[in-house]
């Protein structure tokens, strides 16, 4: 990949004042000290979708906006719930499809995070693919297996769409916890999902890493992990610590290609 990818996923945080400011700051960041080398992204809550797309278009920010989480369905009676047609309308570019929170707080198992990658790439947008395996999987050295699986759950018959396909390897026992793989354990990783994404037809994919992500580690993970860019959580909720990791990964991946 000529360039890496750094996506802010802000979670349940941030209301559509503070999202305004965040945008705000975040997009002056990067006129400031613009970066060659990373595509930038950010994924609020949906309720601050429409004031952060306006913000950016406003600011003319190089800067796109993905979505936490999309139905599998067209429309309906599905209270609740918020199609890829209704994202699409707002500016998104890309969904955060099967995230471990999704996977294990609302039961989304792999037979729906396939459906919603297929409803995602079928409706225009990317797909940010999330895998990761939890502390049991990683502790009975299954975890190579586990994430092959779920990566061959969600894309396989959808290698058309490769060029819009990234991928997302969290370990789950490392989000959220102050805990982070090695970049051994990490490298390793990249290797074993890239070689699968290779068999299934997709070979032009993006792999980033996320879990405890910060300004600190991220230049080690970039150079000796090998992965193209960051799914960043809670340091992506302030300007500093998450221009830091884009512009550590803008220095680092320059330098590795």
């Amino acid at each position: 990949m000529s360039k890496a990818l750094v996506i802010g996923n802000w979670k349940m945080n941030l209301d559509y004042v503070e999202a305004v400011h965040l945008t705000q700051q975040i997009a002056a960041l990067l006129a400031s000290r613009p970066v060659e080398r990373v595509d930038v992204a950010v994924a609020p809550p949906f309720v601050d979708l429409r004031s952060v797309t306006s913000v950016l278009e406003a600011e003319r920010a190089s800067i796109a906006v993905a979505a936490q989480h999309v139905s599998d369905r067209d429309n309906g009676a599905f209270t609740g719930e918020v199609s890829v047609a209704m994202l699409k309308r707002l500016g998104v570019s890309s969904v955060i499809v099967g995230h471990s929170e999704r996977r294990t707080m609302y039961h989304m198992d792999d037979a729906l995070v396939a459906s919603t990658v297929r409803a995602v790439l079928r409706g225009g947008l990317d797909a940010v693919l999330c895998v990761g395996e939890d502390l049991v999987t990683r502790e009975a050295e299954d975890h190579e297996s586990f994430v092959s699986g779920q990566l061959t759950s969600a894309l396989t018959g959808v290698e058309e769409f490769s060029e819009h396909v990234t991928v997302a390897y969290e370990p789950i026992w490392a989000i959220g916890t102050g805990m982070t793989a090695t970049s051994t354990q990490i490298d390793a990783m990249m290797t074993t999902i890239r070689t699968q994404l290779a068999s299934l037809g997709f070979v032009s994919s993006r792999v980033l890493y996320g879990g405890s992500v910060n300004a600190d580690n991220a230049g080690e993970i970039v150079t000796e992990g090998g992965v193209d860019g960051f799914l960043v959580g809670g340091a992506s909720l302030k300007t500093e610590s998450f221009g830091a990791i884009v512009h550590a990964c803008n220095d680092c991946y320059a330098e590795r290609r």
